[in-house]
């Protein structure tokens, strides 16, 4: 009785937690652990400390890339490479948004994307939803892709914890491929959806009025043409260098330095502690020689975001390890046999926690360090890393309803059902068949 009261608490807290947003959900947490202390009578569970500062540091140097306008480079060639090739967008532009993501570590880079792709579709007379909304769903796949972004960072350092050693290379060749192949399966599926705009009788209707026309059909602000300053593209190359070095050094650690390990063995340093200085590092480069001002990086969309995805995890990590610590042998009795026979419900438990927290890198922190105390398979944990996005369930997340507003013609909608909004089905089908491949890949290479 007292372990379910226990988990309700828990249930409770996330559910007031996210009313309020990813640092609501952080303090509220601490309700949770007030009682699991002081009513429930548990030993308080650890913070992901490692993990946090890990997060601290990328978020930093996403903050300077912003700043410095490195990032502002990205988008231009990102533009670049979809007016060139317009016909295609509803394929191209989510690859694109993906990409970004896996550069940047964050999929509120696609704010700006969301015009330009718009005024292409617009132009070709292609239906908006077609590429807007498979391009919202790309943007957050792009997360468990990315070496720099909360989620994977926080992997890699749930897996050291845990005693598994695998290096931030291993862990982005099945998480890479397995998220491009899922977006392209939701491109493809994108491709023909919904009515053409010449037989949306909706849409044809709402034309008729002069006035509606030229707001569905006008300019958007472009980035081509824009001349940038030669520090903008410094920038972009110190991070890209950056990102570069930390996956080499992943891949071989033989060039990491070694020290006496707690049974006095030589170790290499942990990957957690080496992303932290490299990124750390490439943000003062940038601060340096790109003349950035480092009290507008505090300002920047990207650092507020990352800053505010590390609070939600310092909360909810604490107070999901303060109860699952305390019950670890009863759920390993009833729940590891379930989880070990049946390891697809682990993914299920991922995905709907995700939308539950509406965070990758908090579902994460909550889910992983249960599955691998019960004993689950590691192989198995990898097998299913693209699950941990599960947010467009429900069509609340900022990307996808910024997505909506910058869809000026109304194809990107919410339904009359709200589950048959416009992201459901090229989310379904990219998480779905990312799992699938992750599975096939994480069994070959691990």
């Amino acid at each position: 009785m007292e372990m379910i009261l226990g988990f309700a608490v828990l249930l409770v807290c996330l559910f007031l937690g996210i009313r309020h947003g990813g640092i609501g959900l952080a303090v509220i947490s601490g309700i949770g652990l007030m009682l699991y202390t002081f009513v429930f009578h548990y030993k308080p569970g650890t913070p992901p400390i490692g993990v946090m500062l890990t997060i601290l540091a990328v978020v930093t140097c996403a903050g300077f890339l912003q700043t410095s306008g490195g990032l502002t480079v990205m988008l231009k060639y990102a533009e670049k490479f979809l007016r060139n090739n317009p016909k295609h967008i509803t394929i191209l532009a989510p690859v694109t948004t993906w990409f970004l993501t896996v550069l940047c570590g964050t999929g509120h880079v696609v704010y700006t994307m969301f015009p330009i792709i718009y005024d292409i579709s617009i132009k070709q007379n292609i239906r908006p939803e077609r590429p807007m909304a498979v391009s919202s769903v790309a943007s957050q796949m792009g997360v468990s892709a990315s070496p720099v972004s909360v989620a994977v960072v926080s992997i890699v350092g749930f897996m050291a914890a845990a005693g598994q050693n695998y290096s931030l290379l291993q862990i982005l060749s099945i998480s890479v491929p397995a998220t491009l192949f899922g977006v392209l399966c939701a491109a493809f599926y994108s491709y023909r959806r919904g009515k053409d705009l010449e037989k949306d009788e909706a849409f044809q209707e709402m034309i008729k009025d002069p006035e509606q026309k030229e707001y569905i059909y006008g300019d958007n602000e472009t980035l081509q043409g824009r001349e940038l300053p030669s520090s903008y593209y410094h920038a972009t190359g110190i991070f890209l260098i950056g990102i570069i070095c930390i996956a080499i050094l992943g891949n071989f650690p033989d060039l990491l330095p070694h020290f006496p390990n707690a049974k006095g063995k030589m170790a290499a340093i942990s990957m957690t502690t080496v992303i932290q200085m490299v990124m750390l590092f490439v943000s003062a480069l940038i601060l340096f020689a790109c003349k950035t001002k480092a009290k507008e990086v505090g300002n920047s969309q990207v650092f507020r975001a990352g800053i505010v995805a590390l609070v939600s995890v310092y909360g909810v990590a604490w107070m999901a390890d303060t109860y699952f610590a305390s019950h670890m042998g009863v759920l390993k009795t009833f729940l590891g046999s379930v989880v070990t026979q049946h390891p697809w419900t682990y993914g299920l438990v991922l995905f709907f926690t995700s939308k539950l927290v509406n965070s990758q890198g908090a579902a994460v922190a909550i889910v992983m360090p249960m599955a691998l105390g019960l004993g689950m398979d590691p192989v198995m944990v990898m097998s299913f890393l693209p699950a941990c996005y599960g947010y467009f369930f429900l069509p609340t997340y900022p990307s996808d309803l910024a997505c909506i507003g910058f869809d000026r013609s109304g194809t990107t909608r919410i339904g009359k059902f709200v589950l048959n909004h416009s992201f459901m089905l090229p989310g379904l089908i990219g998480v779905i068949c990312a799992c699938g491949m992750s599975f096939v890949i994480a069994h070959a290479i691990l």
